[in-house]
């Protein structure tokens, strides 16, 4: 039996990057994934091609635009083929890189899937490896729709729906979060007909109201079609057609939309099953999340956890700070455990949605004392210069320490506006802080500044 210090299953982000930088601090390490590529879902059938067809139809979306540019170009097409083979090649070079990085760092890569049948044991395929410390990295899988198959075909998920061959003429989203919507989009822009049925009575449940709000609209003007307040019925698959039965949760309404493909992105569950975690007494919530303390260790020694499989926010990036965190403490170097309040969320759509920290309405609901400074991006010069004026950064201020409570930004390049704010909070810099900070005129994040000076009852451009 090969034996190994740690032996991590799963390389998604979590489990890549945790593997790396165990390896970098001197154990030995044996990482598996039954996917013939590395990147785990994220980057074979996640974030990255949902990404590459994003920017590619953004691409073709903003021909629409050209002539205020000045810009009138001749006769144009797009081949969904080849944008497929692009986002393909993209996943593709990236997956070799991390494969590299493991050449590189020493990082045993075991291709099947991998099982505990006893403690301090993983088997891949026939092969049983000994460890000093296994590492639960298995992510998370689409959640299902009870009474609804997913075949791929008509009836997708997300996975599905990063490889259609044709644009369809309907596309039925059910679920208004962010897989939903970014893939919303992507068809939309390529000519489907684009329904978001969501069972909430709003888009982006547990995001901004305001910011949500505004967001919706946005995403309308752009062609998307929302069917709000109602329950998926039943979704009924016929030929190569499906019947989506909803019903309106107000008054018990019920109405049938006609599609050609139904993506199914109501969430995400953890990717716990089938581990043999029940059978050793690891800890679980009814939902399949492992229970783990502040160093990722669940009950049972030698077994950690990460990433999707834990409770938190189901975000790439956290999963990558919870592995570096778990592997750090293993070998030694404990430090303080992830914040999640200091985890920012983005939507890639267009324009981008990025949260941090708390909401207005959850410091309502809470009673807290708060300030609300906001700035539209249509006040911004660079934001004028592109043509990129919809949306507006607002923040919320805690009046007795002046700190950010939370940021939420509605516009072009939000994901990357909000890494100043995510420094300021993990730092405790106060908003009287980032707004006295230069910011290079003319930029789109002198708005962050500018929503800054407004909580703080000093706005200059507004």
């Amino acid at each position: 039996m090969r034996n190994f210090d740690l032996v991590v299953i799963g390389a998604g982000p979590g489990g890549y990057v945790a593997a790396i930088r165990a390896a970098q601090l001197g154990l030995s390490v044996a990482c598996v994934e039954e996917r013939d590529t590395l990147g785990g879902t994220c980057l074979n059938v996640g974030c990255i091609p949902s990404k590459a067809l994003l920017s590619s139809s953004d691409h073709w979306a903003e021909m629409k635009h050209l002539a205020a540019h000045g810009i009138t170009p001749g006769e144009a097409r797009f081949d969904l083929s080849a944008m497929m083979a692009r986002k393909d090649k993209v996943v593709g070079d990236l997956t070799k890189g991390i494969a590299h990085l493991f050449k590189k760092n020493g990082v045993e890569w075991l291709n099947g899937r991998g099982t505990i049948p006893a403690p301090g044991q993983v088997q891949v395929g026939a092969e049983i490896v000994g460890a000093k410390t296994i590492l639960i990295a298995t992510g998370s899988v689409s959640a299902g729709l009870p009474g609804v198959a997913v075949d791929e075909e008509v009836v997708l998920s997300s996975t599905g729906a990063l490889a259609l061959s044709r644009v369809p003429e309907h596309l039925v989203v059910i679920g208004a979060g962010v897989i939903g919507l970014e893939l919303g989009q992507v068809w939309a822009r390529l000519g489907a007909k684009v329904t978001v049925v969501e069972y909430q009575d709003r888009i982006l449940p547990g995001a901004d109201g305001e910011i949500a709000k505004t967001a919706q609209r946005l995403l309308q003007r752009q062609g998307l079609a929302f069917q709000l307040g109602r329950k998926v019925a039943s979704v009924l698959r016929e030929g190569d057609r499906a019947t989506v039965t909803v019903e309106r949760r107000d008054n018990g309404k019920v109405d049938t939309l006609e599609a050609d493909a139904v993506l199914v992105a109501i969430g995400r569950r953890p990717n716990t099953a089938g581990l043999g975690l029940e059978a050793l007494g690891v800890a679980m919530d009814a939902r399949g999340f492992v229970s783990v303390d502040a160093q990722f260790r669940t009950n049972v020694s030698g077994i950690l956890a990460i990433g999707d499989a834990v409770p938190g926010p189901m975000l790439a990036h956290k999963a990558e700070e919870d592995g570096i965190a778990a592997v750090e403490a293993l070998a030694g170097h404990p430090h303080a455990a992830p914040d999640y309040a200091l985890v920012p969320g983005v939507v890639y759509t267009a324009p981008e949605i990025a949260s941090l920290g708390a909401t207005e309405e959850a410091l309502k609901e809470a009673d807290r004392p708060h300030v609300v400074g906001k700035f539209q991006f249509i006040a911004n010069g660079r934001a004028r210069a592109m043509g990129a004026t919809d949306g507006l950064v607002k923040v919320l201020r805690c009046p007795d320490t002046d700190r950010i409570l939370g940021a939420h930004i509605l516009g072009r390049t939000a994901g990357e506006l909000i890494q100043p704010l995510v420094l300021a909070m993990s730092t405790g810099a106060t908003l009287a802080q980032v707004a006295a900070s230069s910011h290079a005129h003319p930029g789109m994040g002198e708005a962050v500044k500018e929503a800054c000076l407004a909580a703080l009852g000093k706005p200059l451009h507004a």
